[in-house]
């Protein structure tokens, strides 16, 4: 799928721009940033450039709620939680379109429904390739599952550096932003809580 094809984005009401514009407005940003780029060198970088965001946000071509819709009611009287850890992040924040990169820990506890592992991941990659903060990334995984499975809790931590603080601005290097939400029994029961984190800590 065309990435940048003509459609509406979100609830804007304004198209999509066609891949020619795109690449037109990268064209404008190398000039900006004082390069020729009609030069040998750069002359295949708008091209190059708009298929990477092609892959880079994806993922508002993508439904998390559909990932998730496969699930199995038999959960054999399993009553603990669920754990997925080390799953990458790689996102970019909305603020300077630089890159984040960390790995996120996600969890819940069953309730009637289980969904295949590989799916949590999914929907940990549908909404890192967007546009936003790590806050809201965080919110928007654990919406998804409470919203899809119903389950007693979910619990998701995430780490990241962030570019736009390690190349820019401060450049401090080795820097990383913590995020986690709790929902139901994670929230309630502070030993549920502790056991993901230590789990999440674990090598």
């Amino acid at each position: 799928m065309d990435a940048f094809k003509p459609k509406l984005v979100g609830n804007d009401d304004r198209p999509r721009p066609t891949r020619e514009q795109a690449m037109d407005a990268v064209r404008t940003l190398i000039a900006w940033a004082g390069d020729n780029p009609e030069r040998p060198g750069l002359v295949d970088t708008p091209r190059r450039v708009v298929d990477a965001y092609g892959e880079w946000f994806e993922g508002y071509d993508q439904d998390a709620s559909r990932e998730l819709a496969r699930i199995f009611e038999d959960v054999t009287g399993y009553d603990d939680m669920v754990v997925l850890r080390h799953v990458e992040v790689e996102s970019h924040c909305e603020h300077h379109m630089a890159p984040f990169i960390g790995q996120a820990t996600v969890a819940y506890i069953p309730g009637d429904k289980v969904v295949g592992i590989s799916k949590l991941a999914r929907v940990v990659e549908i909404f890192s390739r967007r546009l936003q903060s790590q806050e809201t990334l965080t919110n928007q995984i654990v919406e998804a599952i409470e919203s899809a499975l119903q389950p007693r809790g979910v619990a998701v931590l995430i780490e990241a550096e962030h570019q736009c603080m390690t190349t820019r601005g401060v450049n401090h290097r080795h820097v990383s932003t913590v995020t986690n939400r709790f929902t139901g029994a994670f929230k309630d029961d502070p030993r549920m809580a502790d056991r993901f984190l230590n789990l999440a800590r674990q090598a």
